[in-house]
C-alpha cells in the first residue's frame, strides 16, 4: 500500500487530497446540521434574553442559556453515533475534530476566566469575547474543506465582535443574533443544499 502511493503522480495525488477533503466534508459538514442546530439555538435565546431583559426585566435573563447544555449533550451523541459509521477517518477529518475541541475548551475558559476577571461587568464583555471565539472554529474549517461561506461567516463573527464594543450591554445580545444568521445559519443552509446536491448528482 505504501509502495503504491509513493508511486502516484502529481495528478493522481492531487485528486486524492480532494477525495479525502470530500470525505471530510461529508463526515463534519454533513447536511450542515450541527451548524443549523446551534444557529437556531443561539439565535432563539439571544432573542429571548433581550425580550427578558429588556421588556420583563427579569433579574436572572441568562438562565435561557441552560437549554444549551441540552443541545451540547445531543451533540455529543450524534459525534459518537457519526463515529460508529464513518467508514473512513482522514487527517484532514482529524485536524477539524481538534479544531472543535480546542473552541470547546475555550468557550468554557473563557467564560470562566472572564467571571473571575471581571466580576461585575462580566456581562459587558462577554458577548463580544464569545462572537470574537465563535469565528475561530468557523474560518478554520472552512480553510481546511474550502467552503468559503464558513470563512465569510467567521470575518462576520470577528466584524461584528468589534462592532458590539460600542453597543450598550442591552443590544449585545442582537449582534449575537446576527452573528448566528450570518456565520452558522446561511453556511448551515448553503452546506445542506449542497450535500442534497451531490446526493442528486
Amino acid at each position: 500500500m505504501e509502495e503504491t502511493n509513493d508511486n502516484l503522480s502529481p495528478q493522481e495525488s492531487i485528486r486524492l487530497i480532494e477525495s479525502m477533503i470530500n470525505q471530510v466534508k461529508n463526515s463534519f459538514g454533513e447536511d450542515g446540521h450541527l451548524y443549523i442546530l446551534w444557529g437556531w439555538l443561539i439565535l432563539l435565546c439571544s432573542i429571548v434574553e433581550f425580550i427578558l431583559y429588556n421588556f420583563l426585566h427579569y433579574e436572572k435573563h441568562y438562565i435561557v442559556w441552560s437549554v444549551s447544555w441540552v443541545a451540547f449533550a445531543y451533540q455529543l451523541y450524534y459525534f459518537a453515533s457519526s463515529r460508529k459509521k464513518r467508514r473512513v477517518r482522514t487527517y484532514t477529518g482529524y485536524i477539524i475534530g481538534y479544531v472543535w475541541l480546542t473552541y470547546v475548551v475555550l468557550l468554557f475558559l473563557i467564560g470562566y476566566l472572564i467571571g473571575r476577571i471581571a466580576n461585575d461587568t462580566y456581562f459587558y464583555h462577554i458577548f463580544p469575547i464569545l462572537l470574537a471565539l465563535y469565528g475561530m472554529p468557523l474560518f478554520l474549517s472552512g480553510i481546511i474543506i474550502r467552503f468559503r461561506p464558513l470563512v465569510v461567516g467567521a470575518v462576520s463573527c470577528w466584524v461584528l465582535s468589534v462592532i458590539t464594543t460600542f453597543l450598550p450591554y442591552q443590544y449585545q445580545m442582537l449582534s449575537l443574533s446576527a452573528a448566528m444568521v450570518v456565520g452558522w445559519l446561511i453556511p448551515g443552509y448553503l452546506m445542506r443544499a449542497k450535500f442534497k446536491a451531490g446526493l442528486h448528482s
